[in-house]
């Protein structure tokens, strides 16, 4: 039964996150912790107005978050293309009039107007993405994130992985969620937090077995293994420093 002092922990919903949270629910203290399931725009907001204590947050909201601590060794990044943030396209880049924006993470809205200032030196048009769309005309296009991609892939000729153009624009690897909190954690709470997501990540399979559709769990492998990158080292720290620059001038 969960106590009061239970730490509340908000982790992204998408088949990224399958790994940690894995690890967590195989060796966290199941009293100690209690998990809930969001986009990782609702990560953040939960984490900035405290109704948790632990969120996975897109980095982009960093500054949003009172209080601010990265917590762990690991993050949501990629050294390259990361299959799964993505400006779906009709028309290539150089005629492209309107964007139309997923709402579920910041961090890639920001993403893509960095490249297109930066990278790709143009100006478009900004526009919420719907729910549901039908596809979209053929001078507008869409950045969308997480599992929703696979969904859409044929309905687009036109497809730019942005962590593969970032990784071409900068030369250092992306961070798209880091673990937060958002107050001061005990010592040994942050150290088994770590070693739970590290047991996670060093038992991939045995997630997959938990969480993902036996038809999903080859696609899903090579997902997690060779696209997500998940050590927070010296150079995605760089990356994310360097992004966080970048953010300012938009």
């Amino acid at each position: 039964m969960l106590t009061d002092q239970a730490i509340k922990i908000s982790a992204v919903s998408y088949a990224n996150t399958y790994p940690f949270l894995y690890g967590l629910m195989q060796k966290m203290n199941s009293d100690a912790i209690s998990i809930s399931l969001d986009v990782p725009s609702e990560c953040a907001q939960k984490l900035s107005e405290q109704e948790v204590a632990v969120g996975l947050i897109p980095v982009a909201k960093l500054a949003d978050i009172p209080n601010a601590q990265i917590i762990s060794d690991y993050c949501i990044g990629a050294v390259g293309a990361v299959k799964t943030v993505l400006l779906m396209s009709q028309v290539p880049i150089d005629e492209i009039e309107t964007v139309f924006l997923d709402s579920e993470s910041r961090t890639s809205v920001n993403l893509v107007k960095v490249l297109a200032k930066h990278y790709w030196k143009t100006q478009w048009k900004w526009e919420q993405a719907p729910k549901t769309f039908p596809v979209a005309d053929r001078h507008q296009s869409i950045v969308l994130i997480g599992d929703k991609t696979y969904q859409h892939r044929k309905d687009y000729p036109y497809i730019y992985d942005l962590a593969e153009v970032w990784f071409e624009f900068t030369g250092k690897p992306f961070v798209f969620a880091a673990w937060v909190a958002n107050r001061e954690l005990s010592e040994s709470f942050v150290r088994d937090f770590n070693q739970a997501l590290s047991f996670g990540l060093h038992n991939i399979d045995a997630a997959l077995d938990v969480y993902a559709q036996h038809a999903q769990k080859e696609e899903l492998k090579d997902y997690l293994t060779n696209y997500i990158s998940y050590d927070l080292d010296q150079d995605k720290k760089e990356g994310m420093d360097l992004f966080l620059n970048y953010l300012k001038t938009i």
